[in-house]
């Protein structure tokens, strides 16, 4: 597993979280408005794994805070925790990349690991429901946790095409955890980029490969963060 991005010392992380409480806003994606979902990030380093790109100008207006992200005692647990639960990922979808990053977890899939699509397709294919299906059943065993589901396609074909594309691919991802594997949809936020966030550079097969790919963050919830500062006096 690699190492947890940004260690950050106590007192630099309890500036970074005054600022992420002043300047982070709610998600806003039309289709999840409705649901009121928020993920909880901390100086944006979850999502800029996520988006592969760092967080400035309108995708800083994705940082969203649900109870904050905590340090001392209390981001110990949580930080356990989560370091647990990656573990789990790991073992148990061996092609996933997973990231611990800050207090959450960032899972890619891309063309050559764990969910993929075939050209142009949204539909989830056999061995990617069986992938989905091992981590739906570690979701189960960490309850106290929110999914951020977010889609990216290449830059082959229009723009508009490509952001419906990333949008159709993310949502099938949120859809088939729902409907089939029975998590909460309290606990699911869907976004998309299309071709807008690359990680990978577009004029090679390799590139394109990487840049189409679906990302799964995983943070705690409300009730981890109070349990995690109970049990630590915070």
């Amino acid at each position: 597993m690699k190492k947890a991005i940004n260690k950050i010392s106590i007192i630099a992380f309890a500036c970074i979280l005054a600022i992420s409480f002043t300047n982070c806003k709610a998600i806003e994606n039309s289709n999840n408005r409705q649901k009121g979902a928020a993920i909880g990030v901390a100086s944006g380093a979850i999502l800029g794994a996520i988006i592969g790109n760092n967080v400035g100008g309108k995708n800083s207006e994705l940082g969203a805070v649900i109870g904050g992200v905590v340090g001392g005692g209390a981001g110990v647990i949580i930080g356990n925790q989560m370091d647990k639960q990656a573990q789990r990922i790991e073992e148990e979808v061996p092609g996933a990349t997973v990231e611990r990053v800050d207090e959450g977890i960032v899972v890619t899939f891309d063309e050559n690991s764990g969910v993929h699509f075939a050209t142009e397709k949204y539909n989830i294919n056999a061995t990617s429901q069986q992938n989905l299906d091992k981590l739906a059943n570690v979701f189960k065993e960490y309850p106290d946790t929110n999914l951020l589901i977010v889609g990216h396609t290449d830059s082959n074909g229009r723009d508009t095409y490509n952001m419906t594309l990333s949008k159709n691919r993310a949502e099938a991802v949120t859809n088939y955890l729902r409907n089939s594997r029975g998590i909460s949809s309290s606990r699911l936020t869907t976004h998309w980029f299309g071709e807008e966030q690359p990680v990978a550079d577009n004029s090679t097969d390799a590139g394109r490969a990487k840049n189409r790919r679906v990302n799964i963050a995983i943070v705690p919830n409300e009730e981890m963060v109070q349990n995690a500062k109970q049990q630590s006096g915070n």
